[in-house]
């Protein structure tokens, strides 16, 4: 039987990761190893330095083995792959996150980076992501008739399919569209703003400020257009 290991970066209870779950047991055996809380904008960092700790845990999807993980989203692939899956996964899914995963934003991603730590790995590896918004008509519409598509498909050295799911409601989606490629732009487009704590101190906090435009044929302007957007993200060759 086909074994599937899903991570993420929002929390091993996040509501993304047991709706990505739910449908993957149509497929083969789930294994989810995710970690304990948020740990978004992480790339594809791992720990090196102190051990990390896993332990089962209850999860809301009957059948799945879950564990719950205290480090990176990448160390949750790692270990799952070297350590739990029994005789290694054949695919990796990562998410579904809460944000798009898209433009040059996407070498932040602890969602895209536990992806390719997966193709790292050599194991098939897909990341989900969807709005940071309530409204999930067009991922729950959609997401099983492109997990079948792509769980399969042929994928490059150290490269990974990336999902993106439009925030719009299911009536407003445009359809789907295939081969985008990466945007040069920026999804969030950052200022600091400071804050004097004292004398020699200053705080900085970020803010993102969102960018509606994007050239044409690429995964951000996909998503503005309420599109579906796929299309394979490349780490190092």
């Amino acid at each position: 039987m086909r074994k599937i290991l899903i991570t993420n970066d929002d929390g091993i209870y996040s509501d993304g990761i047991i709706r990505l779950a739910q449908t993957a047991k149509e497929f083969g055996e789930v294994w989810v190893v995710a970690p304990e809380s948020q740990r978004s904008a992480m790339s594809h960092s791992i720990t090196l330095r102190h051990p990390i700790e896993a332990w089962s845990v209850d999860f809301p999807v009957e059948g799945v083995h879950a564990y719950a993980c205290d480090g990176t989203p990448a160390d949750c692939v790692r270990i799952g792959v070297l350590n739990i899956v029994p005789g290694k996964p054949d695919n990796v899914f990562s998410g579904i996150n809460y944000g798009y995963n898209v433009a040059s934003d996407i070498q932040y991603s602890a969602t895209a980076g536990a992806a390719f730590e997966g193709a790292f790995q050599g194991i098939h590896a897909i990341a989900f992501s969807e709005d940071a918004d309530v409204r999930h008509s067009v991922t729950d519409k959609y997401i099983r008739e492109l997990m079948a598509e792509l769980i399969d498909k042929p994928l490059g050295v150290n490269q990974i399919w990336n999902v993106n799911f439009p925030g719009c409601d299911l009536s407003e989606c445009a359809g789907t569209l295939r081969d985008r490629s990466v945007s040069t732009d920026v999804f969030y487009g950052d200022i600091y703003n400071e804050t004097r704590i004292s004398d020699d101190r200053i705080q900085y906090m970020v803010e993102g400020i969102r960018n509606w435009e994007a050239e044409q044929g690429t995964d951000l302007r996909a998503i503005l257009d309420n599109y579906i957007s796929i299309g394979v993200v490349n780490n190092f060759k």
